[in-house]
């Protein structure tokens, strides 16, 4: 192992207190992509180090790498080049079916499209990780029912997608990021199709989560407003971190909420 990562892996202060070395540690990491006779080049040498519990939001233009970055974290690809340490192990060279199960065991994903199934209610959509895991029906439908409680959603376990305002679809997503455990959650632009208040809310959600159970969180946004909720921002651009630094006058959610008008429920399913 490089010396880089040793001396990176030092125990530190953690935000949740105590010590412990990184959750996530990527040293020089590189990705190439072959478009014919042309090689892009999205990742040139992105070194990071992450900890239990961090809220991160990464941040920059189309094109800046920050999108590979978090695939390559979310074991959804695999980088050309450089280590890639999760929860120290180097998955940079695993197989796809080592990656695959270290994404159910270990990550838990949020989209921006919510990505749900039309046709299955938001318990079925928040137990479908857990199918794969071997797990028993009725512990599946327990683990379920709990995700959605702690994303507020109790009493809407039968409703389908369409049944749903887009701020309860988000939350039904984060609950199915959560069935299994993970001690990741990776959430790219989760509130780019939601208005204002709803975004807070599910921002709210996410320091919850990241405070009360220790979730480390990496979050992709364009919207410096939304950046503002987490605790550090890094700044890519041209394959390479440009900027990496905590935020400063950091934004409670659960205070913004009491200064925005409430939604009646009704009428957030019809906003929906």
């Amino acid at each position: 192992m490089p010396e880089d990562v040793l001396e990176s892996q030092k125990a530190v202060e953690t935000p949740a207190g105590g010590t412990a070395a990184p959750t996530i540690q990527v040293v020089n990491l590189h990705k190439t992509y072959d478009l014919g006779e042309v090689q892009v080049h999205a990742l040139r040498g992105v070194s990071l180090s992450v900890y239990p519990a961090e809220f991160i939001a990464i941040m920059g233009a189309s094109g800046s790498g920050k999108s590979t970055f978090m695939n390559l974290i979310g074991c959804l690809d695999r980088p050309s080049k450089g280590q890639y340490l999760l929860e120290g192990q180097d998955v940079s060279q695993l197989s796809k079916n080592e990656l695959a199960r270290i994404r159910n065991l270990k990550i838990g994903f949020v989209f921006q499209g919510f990505n749900l199934l039309a046709r299955t209610s938001a318990v079925e959509n928040v137990e479908l990780p857990l199918i794969y895991s071997g797990i028993s029906h009725q512990e599946r439908l327990e683990r379920a029912r709990e995700s959605l409680r702690m994303v507020g959603l109790s009493g809407r376990e039968e409703h389908h997608p369409a049944q749903l305002s887009g701020g309860q679809q988000q939350r039904v997503a984060i609950a199915r990021a959560l069935v299994n455990r993970p001690s990741i959650i990776l959430a790219d632009e989760p509130t780019g199709n939601l208005d204002s208040r709803t975004s807070v809310e599910i921002m709210e959600i996410f320091q919850r989560l990241n405070e009360e159970r220790n979730i480390t969180i990496m979050l992709v946004t364009h919207e410096q407003d939304i950046a503002r909720f987490a605790k550090r921002v890094v700044l890519f651009r041209d394959g390479k971190v440009r900027r990496d630094t905590p935020v400063e006058e950091r934004v409670v959610a659960s205070q913004v909420l009491l200064t925005m008008p409430t939604v009646d429920e009704d009428d957030e399913e019809e906003r929906g």
